[in-house]
């Protein structure tokens, strides 16, 4: 590849962050960085600094389409929840995405990333505000600061508990009974 072509590429970003993706994937985090992301997208070693000044720059545009994707993925498990089976079907996907995309969600909650990025921010809000959704709709009874939170935890906690092989995951079904079994007992009162 010439020096040339390596510089010109349609959305150099956008195909950094895929090849970021990717990586993330088959190695893990330690597998990223900018001069991987950069061989995997094919263009010049120096060609990522003009859209992200440093490893952590990268991590928070991936963790960014990985929340966006994360979001999607709840939104679609059930749009419109009104009860606890329907929160359980949200926590299910959850999980589900930990499990099928591990070095995205890794990614996206141990990395160091910019705290100020403006498409991260905006992306965990997004979640944030569907969760307070959730929360307000399902268990209107509760404060929704507090049960947003305590479901996150506890849906964050199952699918490092899963991710970790500590729980469970040779099946799908015997992921989806243990979440749906633990939200119901815990949003039972």
């Amino acid at each position: 590849m010439s020096s040339k072509a390596s510089y010109h590429h349609g959305d150099l970003a956008t195909a950094l962050v895929n090849a970021a993706v990717e990586l993330l994937e088959e190695g893990g985090a330690s597998a990223l960085s900018l001069r991987a992301a950069a061989r995997r997208a094919g263009v010049s070693t120096a060609a990522p600094y003009r859209h992200f000044p440093d490893r952590g720059a990268l991590l928070s545009a991936v963790a960014a389409v990985g929340y966006r994707e994360l979001g999607a993925s709840l939104m679609a498990a059930n749009p419109t929840p009104s009860t606890v089976d329907d929160v359980a079907d949200i926590a299910i996907a959850y999980v589900r995405f930990a499990l099928d995309r591990p070095g995205l969600f890794r990614a996206m909650f141990t990395e160091q990333c910019d705290k100020d990025s403006p498409d991260r921010v905006a992306a965990v809000a997004m979640i944030h505000d569907y969760l307070h959704t959730i929360v307000k709709s399902a268990v209107p009874s509760s404060d929704p600061d507090a049960m947003a939170t305590a479901m996150w935890g506890l849906v964050h906690g199952l699918a490092f508990l899963h991710l970790d092989g500590k729980l469970d995951a040779s099946s799908d079904g015997e992921v989806a009974d243990r979440v749906r079994t633990v939200v119901a007992a815990v949003l039972a009162r």
